[in-house]
């Protein structure tokens, strides 16, 4: 069974792509780079999700020796001419939490109305393989921003993300296998699954 390095530490991502794997019953075994003894601190220099994506893919596959998939992801609020963007986690500054970064947000569109707060989670997944070869998926997940954050489950802006046609539902409102069918993240893996499955066959 092939290895795949998931480029993260984030927890609540590596949740995520263990259940996104199982559900695309993928012969693949995870392994994620603390199990690598892999300790990188890659620079996310990129203009865009993509930029960013394929540069953590690359330097954890050089770094690792395996083929590897990075993601790079983020909320674009359109009142606020798509940020924060590529700066999604730094959108507060360093050593913020999630509450600190979506709490600003809040502010920001505090004089916004309803029908201006719409937004979108994006996201682009890079794969790519030691020797070099690379390639990219993208995926959305369209809605707006709440009033205040509602719900448990998910983590980053999702309790204030409101998804289109959920009933008014956060994505924290949403239990993980509703999120994993709809989250621009899951929607990006199913665009990536062929491109696993071609840069590393059975």
């Amino acid at each position: 069974m092939a290895k795949l390095l998931i480029a993260t530490n984030n927890p609540g991502k590596l949740r995520e792509y263990e259940e996104l794997l199982a559900d695309a019953a993928l012969p693949l075994q995870l392994t994620f780079p603390a199990q690598e003894g892999i300790d990188l601190d890659v620079v996310e220099s990129g203009e865009t999700f993509e930029e960013n994506a394929a540069l953590k893919a690359q330097a954890y596959a050089s770094a690792s020796g395996l083929p590897t998939l990075a993601d790079d992801s983020g909320l674009e609020v359109d009142a606020l001419g798509g940020a924060p963007g590529v700066r999604s986690a730094r959108y507060a500054g360093p050593g913020t939490s999630d509450a600190d970064r979506y709490r600003k947000l809040l502010s920001a569109l505090e004089d916004v109305p309803p029908n201006g707060r719409s937004a979108r989670f994006r996201g682009v997944i890079a794969v790519a393989l030691p020797g070099g070869a690379l390639e990219t998926a993208e995926g959305r997940c369209e809605g707006h921003i709440g009033y205040q954050p509602r719900g448990e489950h998910g983590f980053g802006y999702d309790p204030v993300f409101v998804v289109d046609g959920t009933g008014g539902k956060t994505m924290a409102e949403l239990p993980p296998e509703v999120k994993n069918r709809i989250s621009h993240r899951a929607r990006a893996f199913e665009a990536a699954v062929p491109i696993l499955k071609r840069m590393l066959p059975a």
